[in-house]
């Protein structure tokens, strides 16, 4: 994702340790996002801590907003979402990752800015924080032990944010040098199974041989096969047909 795509900014609000704010850069720039800012650092800004963490990330860094109040890093947004484990006392959307997500994607088409909020490490977002906020995103994790590292919490947010792109796909198939077989090879391959298995005597009895090929077709029809596949399948027939026509003959 080249960098100027719109793309929500990501706001780290009072972080704590420059490695955790370098490892975040990271998991930005993992995801194609680089729109930082950067809230009352504990340690001060620019912080050599961080960019030693950031890595190949250090123009994030570099192109950092820094600011010392939360209104201030949200001054130009229309839709904010704080992501939090607890719960509040507060009157929120409630989103999970992927749907807060969806929701950022589709307000940027729109030509809105938005804003995802992180809190320091310790005790994440304040009440206070939050307000600021139009809504929550809770990650479902284990209740007992629900803190989440600050660049971990980004990672998961930047790759909801490229999943919302389309840019993931959920599932892939990799044919090696092969391509998936057409209806007339896979047809042509239960024939010749039920050819040879009607020779062997395997549909029995009578009463029940053609519900027993209605249940084989509908087994390959099931299969995802390949044609590397289908040609395996007729060469292992045709070996157990010639072993049982010669079963001497090895």
């Amino acid at each position: 994702m080249p960098t100027g795509t719109p793309q929500p900014a990501i706001v780290l609000v009072r972080p704590q340790m420059g490695e955790n704010i370098g490892a975040a850069a990271r998991a930005m720039w993992n995801f194609g996002l680089d729109r930082m800012r950067v809230v009352g650092p504990r340690d001060g800004w620019p912080n050599p801590k961080a960019v030693a963490m950031a890595s190949g990330a250090g123009r994030l860094l570099d192109e950092a907003q820094h600011v010392d109040t939360l209104p201030e890093a949200l001054s130009d947004c229309h839709f904010v979402l704080a992501t939090t484990a607890r719960s509040r006392d507060l009157t929120k959307t409630v989103y999970e990752p992927r749907e807060a997500m969806n929701e950022a994607a589709r307000r940027i088409a729109e030509g809105q800015k938005v804003a995802v909020m992180f809190g320091p490490e310790r005790a994440g977002l304040e009440n206070e924080d939050v307000a600021h906020a139009n809504a929550i995103v809770t990650v479902p994790v284990n209740p007992e032990f629900y803190s989440l590292n600050l660049a971990q919490c980004v990672l998961l947010m930047s790759y909801e944010w490229q999943r919302a792109q389309g840019e993931v796909a959920g599932k892939v198939e990799t044919l090696a040098g092969t391509d998936w077989a057409e209806g007339h090879e896979v047809e042509h391959l239960a024939r010749h199974y039920e050819d040879r298995l009607d020779e062997a005597g395997f549909f029995f009895p009578e009463t029940k041989a053609q519900g027993m090929k209605t249940n084989l077709r509908n087994m390959w029809s099931r299969m995802p096969l390949t044609r590397a596949d289908v040609q395996m399948m007729h060469g292992m027939m045709r070996q157990m047909a010639r072993w049982a026509r010669n079963p001497s003959d090895k």
